[in-house]
């Protein structure tokens, strides 16, 4: 999935920095994570609600404030 304005390597990370073990769990089937475990990109398992979801959730709260005028 191409998400427009983010590179897809720094996304990943990003997303990788905020998933724990126990929340792979919560957003990847068995399946996906058996699949993230041999390399696959979180941004091509994840959907873009889950990602959406991710970035925007409590740990990155404030993050982007000091870009909104």
């Amino acid at each position: 999935m191409v998400i427009p304005g983010y590179d897809p390597d720094d996304l990943d990370d990003r997303l990788e920095e905020l998933l724990t073990e126990r929340d792979l769990a919560e957003y990847l089937t068995p399946a996906e994570r058996e699949r993230y475990d041999s390399g696959e990109s979180l941004v091509d398992l994840l959907s873009p609600d889950d990602i959406r979801d991710l970035l925007d959730g409590p740990e990155t709260e404030g993050a982007d404030d000091a870009r909104r005028p």
